[in-house]
């Protein structure tokens, strides 16, 4: 029997069962559905992450004072004095693979503006910070070294201060806010950034000069931490070696003694969010799969009833002829083209609701080629698995017995 009729007489049997051919489908057009759409949002996860941690600055390092955290101990509060501004001007003077570098205070309170108030902080930093965190000044400009030589009570704003403190629509430029009763005025306002990955506000930020915020609104001598940025993301750890080979001189640590400051990079942040998401994906593909699972249990399931339904017709074919092959062959087809057909129904829907959930939940979704090919290629490989067993019962059928069969 040639293979043109075995897929002829596959096709008229499924045709003679439409609606339970079509529910055997369901298992499998779910299965290939969910696992498109949660690969779909996994790798849109990902890739807004690295996005955002790219909008952030890539090749950031973050210097902390304190040694690394372990076992949830709490530090010694002189722990967390350990960086000093010489450290920063030390840094900045010597080390090679850095292309800016900024220090780092915060002092957090209420600001005021006439009559509105927000809560928020007051980061001290240099004009490199801007180009560390990639951020731009809209309006106005940026302070000067000669703010930050004079400790000038100036700052430049983000685009949520000026809505909460001047919801009137004016020009916030020139107005003057008050932190602690310290007030600075709006030299600038940065272009806005949104919200990152973690759900942080990148617009709540009022920046002034680092000397302002240790003098005026701290008054204290060590800085939170460092901010810098290598000369190229791939130049990032012989940075962070020169960044800890410099500190620990300046610090007077013997090589014994464990480093009294802690360094992170945007590649460390990102390497362990990309993990995480990976994780997840990994966990609701899994989870998806599930489905396909049950579906080819379905598509073995009906292959059964099939073939006891058609014994009789079995022994018949064998009878005239037909050989074990043909009938496995033809009961094969049959369960390969359930599992075809529903994979294809299966990708199209997968598709549809991604590109759904993108535009009614702006979720960031991307569609993988390889996501569309792996789950069409399983759902395939189901079909051939878990028809095989009931397609070789049937070619193992006596002829005689099945003519017998009622």
């Amino acid at each position: 029997m040639n293979g043109t009729n075995l897929f002829k007489i596959a096709f008229k049997a499924l045709a003679n069962n439409k609606m339970r051919a079509f529910l055997t489908m369901l298992g499998i057009i779910i299965g290939v559905a969910s696992v498109i759409a949660m690969l779909a949002i996994g790798q849109g996860s990902k890739r807004s992450i690295q996005k955002q941690i790219s909008e952030m600055g890539s090749n950031m390092i973050m210097i902390h004072p304190g040694a690394e955290m372990r076992g949830g101990v709490r530090q010694d509060p002189s722990a967390m004095q350990t960086l000093k501004l010489e450290n920063y001007e030390t840094l900045r003077n010597e080390c090679m693979f850095l292309s800016a570098i900024s220090p780092n205070v915060s002092s957090s309170g209420q600001l005021i503006a006439g009559s509105n108030n927000y809560p928020s902080s007051v980061t001290g930093v240099s004009i490199d910070y801007l180009k560390i965190r990639q951020l731009k000044v809209e309006e106005g400009e940026m302070f000067t070294e000669n703010d930050i030589r004079t400790a000038a009570k100036v700052c430049v704003i983000g685009k949520t201060i000026v809505d909460n403190l001047f919801p009137d629509g004016g020009d916030p430029i020139g107005r003057v806010i008050r932190c602690n009763k310290i007030p600075l005025r709006v030299v600038g306002v940065l272009e806005s950034k949104g919200y990152n990955s973690m759900g942080m506000d990148q617009d709540d930020v009022v920046l002034a000069p680092y000397s302002t915020v240790m003098k005026r609104l701290l008054a204290q001598t060590y800085l939170s931490g460092i901010f810098a940025s290598a000369l190229t993301e791939n130049m990032t750890e012989e940075a962070v070696d020169e960044i800890s080979t410099i500190l620990r001189r300046e610090h007077k640590l013997k090589t014994t003694d464990n480093d009294d400051f802690t360094i992170r990079t945007q590649q460390e942040l990102s390497s362990m969010l990309n993990t995480t998401t990976d994780l997840m994906t990994t966990l609701l593909a899994c989870i998806a799969g599930i489905s396909l699972l049950v579906g080819g249990i379905g598509i073995m399931n009906i292959m059964y009833v099939s073939v006891t339904e058609r014994t009789r017709e079995i022994g018949l074919r064998m009878s005239v002829g037909a050989r074990g092959i043909d009938i496995l062959s033809q009961f094969l087809i049959e369960s390969i083209l359930i599992s075809i057909t529903g994979g294809l129904i299966g990708v199209l829907l997968g598709c549809g609701a991604s590109i759904l959930i993108k535009t009614i939940a702006h979720w960031p979704v991307f569609i993988q080629p390889w996501s569309v090919l792996v789950s069409f290629a399983v759902c395939t490989l189901t079909g051939v698995f878990f028809g095989w067993y009931p397609a070789k019962k049937a070619a193992d059928l006596d002829p005689i017995e099945a003519l017998r069969y009622e």
